[in-house]
């Protein structure tokens, strides 16, 4: 036989050893995307595995396999985190409920055939405010059930203009005792969403509580016809750094490490609830804090 035809057999028997390798590693590529969109879309710890010896294959898997237990780490972590905010959430609640009950209670039993005027209105004033952190504790235990649950959420076409102004209205005092003269832009259209609205007060309220808490004399709220609100306040307690963890669970600016406290979580955790968006950010030593539904 001449030197061509053996050429020619070694040829073909390299052409189909590529083809085969080729068929297995495409058999092999589809079989680690079935398996990985599997794993992906179920609660399991299992992992990729491929029956080659490919090098190339090998890295692939290794790489994802490597990606797929970090993924379950970071959900591992994310569900514990929301079982401890959910635990610190009711036993707020609990403890908050005790004691508000009692003064309810006292200030039933006060007479105000014998109270002035001005004590009249002062103590109808307390007792709204009491009303109001008995109906917080309640909003609180309610939003702890939401956590880590698919749970859907009532929604109500809202205007979100009204909510906005009357939540501002009921900080008046706070304002005057800070004071701060708030500047206050809110769109003349009214904007109607859909939306939980005590979830939006919720949202609303969290977010001025912490602007009277680190502002340096100023307050600045803006709504426009989109249903965008940015809310503003000067400080200098809040840089670049802590201004990216203003919506962890547990933080506060002035002690990050021992805080207990929810801080703006809770105002993210209603926005995601609502499907909206809350975002953070300095500018011009001001700390704005934008949302969107």
């Amino acid at each position: 036989m001449s030197i061509w035809f053996y050429l020619f057999l070694i040829t073909i028997s390299i052409t189909l050893i590529l083809i085969i390798k080729i068929i297995i590693i495409i058999t092999e590529i589809k079989n680690i995307s079935i398996s990985f969109k599997r794993i992906i879309e179920s609660d399991t710890n299992n992992l990729i595995t491929i029956n080659t010896n490919d090098k190339a294959l090998k890295t692939l898997t290794n790489t994802l396999n490597k990606n797929l237990k970090e993924l379950r780490r970071l959900e591992l972590e994310y569900k514990n985190g929301n079982k401890e905010l959910k635990s610190s959430i009711t036993n707020i609640s609990h403890d908050l409920r005790t004691p508000l009950t009692s003064i309810k209670s006292y200030l039933d039993l006060l007479d105000s055939k014998n109270l002035n005027k001005k004590q009249i209105e002062y103590l109808s004033i307390i007792d709204n405010k009491v009303n109001d952190l008995i109906n917080l504790t309640e909003q609180l235990f309610d939003f702890s059930k939401y956590i880590d649950t698919q749970k859907e959420i009532k929604k109500d076409n809202i205007y979100l203009n009204d909510i906005l102004e009357d939540t501002l209205v009921s900080f008046y005092s706070l304002f005057k005792i800070k004071n701060i003269t708030p500047e206050i832009n809110i769109c003349k259209n009214k904007v109607i969403k859909l939306l939980n609205e005590n979830m939006i007060k919720r949202i609303f309220e969290n977010i001025i509580s912490n602007a009277l808490k680190y502002s340096e004399g100023n307050f600045k709220v803006t709504m426009n016809n989109d249903g965008t609100i940015e809310f503003s306040n000067k400080t200098s307690l809040i840089d670049s750094t802590s201004v990216e963890k203003l919506f962890d669970r547990y933080y506060t600016v002035q002690n990050a490490k021992k805080s207990i406290g929810i801080g703006l979580s809770i105002a993210k955790q209603l926005t995601d609830l609502n499907e909206g968006t809350i975002e953070a950010k300095c500018q011009n030593d001001s700390l704005i804090i934008r949302l969107k539904f």
